[in-house]
Parts: structure tokens; C-alpha cells; sequence
């Protein structure tokens, strides 16, 4: 077998893989679930592991061939444990909406009961909603935040949990730009003798690094992401307590996937190890603090944010008030046409649809990753707020894409 580069065995894909390279380059991504591994990630990603059946765990897998599977998913177990400070971690799951599947199915039986943050408030699709697994599987009720303040209501959730009696409640969201309370809705689902569930899939490298309370060792079940805040390589993780580890390792493999996708293990097991560097909690509180300036810049230019701010590493936009013609999905064709890449978001009191919403959603953890501080980060909002103003103008736009090539060009991504 020869061993040539993409390039050469298919043109057309290198020019895709190479496409993608460029666009991150030259744009500003503030998904506020995306940021930009290093290039080892990159190269574990792309390792041999590729080729590799692991199906089992270390010292029991069912193929023959898996001491360095071992060893990689060893170093990515031990990195996870130094790093949140659980009893027992899985670091199998695909993704981390499998790794919520892993507990469910652990832990529930069809036809029980979830409570959890509505969609539109900033929840996650695999939280419950209708068109989810989730949605069909159990019986779900969903909280809201306040909505004068944006905040969650803890009494109210608390109110709601005894009502409802559910079997888990559900923290951790995609789109709430407050710190959240794990003590408080621990509080709630003891209340209610239920489980709990926190999904850190946003917040892991802020709880990592210590900038957000850690729920390890409050809640009874803690998954999440493992590329986004913490910047390792694509997939999911679960933490538990050791009493709970003969529930979700079987639920993981073979219950709800096969064999794990050994070369993601390997850029988690590496990308958990430059996060356990010292230099990872200034990048950690850095991207707090980008988001506090593009959140304080976005209000001075007249635009109304959900909660008024933000405590971690996304802001959430209402354009409603400001601009009440223009919807989200106007403002990110918008702002992608200028090179700065966000989504549009529901809205707490949404009237619009999840596909055409009312807001933005803009995060900074792939900024901070590129190297900007606060006062670049408030250069990145007056161009939010100038191509919002003018969306359906070409020669506003014009005028912020020179703006975000010069920011691209000065701090540059990848060779």
C-alpha cells in the first residue's frame, strides 16, 4: 500500500480540506460551541488509532491488538480525572449529546421522567425536546429562566421539581450566558429524590480551569464536550461517582454505541494534557473576560442582551428591541458575509421560530484561542453592531470585511 497525501489520491477533497483551512483562517468564528485545537490535536486526530477496533475497555476489549488503545485511553482517563476531580470517567461517547444517551439509558427506563430547561431558554435539544430521542422516550417538563432578568429561577425550579416529581433533572445549557447554581438544583432534585444530571458540553475547559463552579462531586451525573471550551479533540465525556460506574460503562458499550473512535480518545488524552498546563487557566479566564467586553461594547451600541451580560464565555443578543425588523437569521447571513461567523438563537419569549429567531449568539472562546484580548474583542462588536445596524448594506458590509481581514491578518490560526 502506498502512503500519499490527499492531494495526491483526491484532488477534489483536498481542495475542500484546504477551503476549510483558509475559511478558518480568514473568518472569526464566535459558534460559541466551536474553538481551534492545536495542530497536535490535529495530528492525533489523524493518527493510526483511525484503523482500530477497541470495542470494550482498557485490559477488556473484545479484539485482539489494543495495548496502545489502551494506553491512549488510560492517559485520557487519568488527564480527566486530574482535571475535574471525578471518581469515574468514561471517555467514550461520540459526542456529548451520546453521552447524555449513556446516562439516560443507564439510569431511566422509558417512560420516565425528565425536567429540564426549555430550548428557547437556552437548553439542548437532547435535554428533551419533541424532536429528540429524549422527547419520545420520557415524559419531559421543562423549566424557563426568569423572564424580567434572564436568570434562572432556582425557587421556582425547586417548585416545579416537587410538583412534577421527576426521575432526573437536567443543568448545563447551550445558551445561557450566566453562571449557573449546580449547588442550588442539586437542592431541587434532592427535594425531589431525583437524579442529577449537569451538562457542561459549553463550560468544561471554564469548569477545568476553575472560573466555574465545578458540579464533580455535588451531582450525581456530569457530562459533556470535549472540543469545545476545553479545546481537546471531538466527542463526549461522562464523570461519576464510583457507585455509578457498573451503570454507565455498559450503557456506554454495548448499550447505546459500538467501538469507540480511538483516534478522537487520542486527541481528547492530548488536548486534556495542554489544558492540565498552567497556561490553560489565563486562556480559560481570558475568554470570560473577552466575552464581559463584547457583551459591555454590544450594550453601549444599544443592543439589549438576555440577563443584561454575561458570566462565561457567550453572549446572548434580543434583537427584538433594538431592532425589532431585523431577525437573527438576517444579522448571521449578515455577518458571514463580512467574515464573522456566529448563529442566530431563540430567545427567552421567543415569537419568532427556531429557524428565523429573534437573536444572535456569539461566544469567544475560538477568539481567545487566536490570541485576542478585551479591547479586540470590543473592536469585534462595533462590527457586530455596525453590519446589525446595516445589514442590507453593501457598503457597510464592505467596509467591516476590511475590518475583519485586518484582525484575521494579524492574528493568524494555522500554517
Amino acid at each position: 500500500m502506498s502512503y500519499e497525501h490527499v492531494r495526491d489520491v483526491d484532488p477534489a477533497a483536498a481542495d475542500a480540506l484546504e477551503g476549510e483551512v483558509r475559511r478558518q483562517n480568514d473568518t472569526l468564528a464566535m459558534i460559541a460551541s466551536e474553538n481551534h485545537v492545536s495542530e497536535a490535536v490535529l495530528e492525533a486526530q489523524g493518527s493510526a488509532l483511525t484503523n482500530k477496533y477497541a470495542e470494550g475497555y482498557p485490559g477488556e476489549r473484545y479484539y485482539a491488538g489494543c495495548e496502545y488503545a489502551d494506553e491512549i485511553e488510560e492517559l485520557a482517563i487519568e488527564r480527566a480525572t486530574e482535571l475535574w476531580g471525578a471518581e469515574h470517567v468514561n471517555v467514550q461517547p461520540h459526542s456529548g449529546t451520546q453521552a447524555n444517551q449513556g446516562v439516560y439509558y443507564a439510569m431511566l427506563e422509558p417512560g420516565d421522567k425528565i425536567l429540564s430547561l426549555e430550548l428557547e431558554h437556552g437548553g439542548h435539544l437532547s435535554h428533551g425536546h419533541p424532536a429528540n430521542f429524549t422527547g419520545e422516550l420520557y415524559e419531559v417538563e421543562q423549566y424557563e429562566v426568569d423572564p424580567e432578568t434572564g436568570y434562572i429561577d432556582y425557587e421556582a425550579l425547586q417548585t416545579h421539581a416537587e410538583e412534577f416529581d421527576p426521575d432526573i433533572i437536567v443543568s448545563g445549557y447551550s445558551a445561557y450566558p450566566r453562571e449557573v447554581d449546580f449547588e442550588a438544583i442539586q437542592e431541587a432534585a434532592d427535594a425531589a429524590d431525583a437524579y442529577h444530571l449537569a451538562d457542561i458540553a459549553h463550560i468544561t475547559g471554564l469548569v477545568a480551569a476553575g472560573v466555574h463552579q465545578n458540579p464533580v462531586g455535588t451531582v450525581d451525573f456530569v457530562t459533556g464536550s470535549t472540543h469545545k471550551t476545553i479545546r481537546a479533540g471531538r466527542g463526549g465525556i461522562i464523570m461519576c461517582d464510583e457507585e455509578y460506574a457498573d451503570d454507565i460503562d455498559p450503557a456506554v458499550f454495548p448499550g447505546s454505541q459500538g467501538g469507540p473512535l480511538m483516534h478522537n480518545v487520542a486527541g481528547k488524552a492530548v488536548g486534556f494534557n495542554e489544558a492540565l498546563q498552567p497556561e490553560f487557566e489565563a486562556y480559560a479566564e481570558q475568554t470570560v473576560q473577552n466575552a464581559k467586553a463584547l457583551a459591555d461594547q454590544l450594550r453601549k451600541r444599544g443592543l439589549s442582551l438576555v440577563s443584561g451580560g454575561t458570566d462565561n464565555h457567550l453572549v446572548l443578543v434580543d434583537l427584538r428591541d433594538s431592532h425589532p425588523d431585523t431577525t437573527g437569521k438576517n444579522a448571521e447571513e449578515a455577518l458571514e458575509d463580512v467574515g464573522i461567523v456566529l448563529n442566530a438563537n431563540t430567545v427567552p419569549g421567543e415569537t419568532r421560530s427556531a429557524f428565523n429567531p429573534s437573536g444572535i449568539r456569539a461566544g469567544t472562546p475560538a477568539l481567545t484561542t487566536r490570541g485576542f484580548d478585551e479591547s479586540t474583542c470590543r473592536a469585534v462588536a462595533d462590527i457586530i453592531a455596525d453590519v446589525v445596524d446595516g445589514y442590507d448594506d453593501e457598503d457597510v458590509k464592505a467596509e467591516a470585511a476590511e475590518r475583519v481581514r485586518n484582525l484575521t491578518d494579524a492574528y493568524p490560526l494555522y500554517e
